[in-house]
């Protein structure tokens, strides 16, 4: 059985923000249903980070409840959270 993805996209013009130089982001939501050690491969798998920044990433989530894996073009960020997401963790794009 398949796990549900669970990515959220939010829309901006440039017109409706006025951050139009403003990078995306990329934002892992904490959860109880996987491991440090889970969060930690897929966030290094998503955005080719040492396991010392995935590790940092994960307790983030932990303690604050979200964290921001990635930031950069949209495309990109959109990938991240495509490859996070099919774990079953729930992030977004955002800027």
């Amino acid at each position: 059985m398949g796990r549900a993805l669970s990515v959220e996209r939010e829309e901006r013009t440039e017109a409706d923000d006025g951050f139009a130089d403003d990078p995306w982001k990329t934002i892992l939501f904490n959860c109880d249903c996987h491991s440090f050690d889970e969060v930690e491969r897929v966030v290094m798998k998503a955005t080719r980070c040492s396991l010392s920044h995935a590790r940092r990433i994960s307790h983030e989530v932990h303690t604050r409840g979200s964290a921001v894996v990635y930031d950069g073009p949209k495309e990109r960020c959109e990938t991240v959270a495509d490859v996070i997401g099919a774990v079953g963790l729930r992030v977004m794009v955002a800027r």
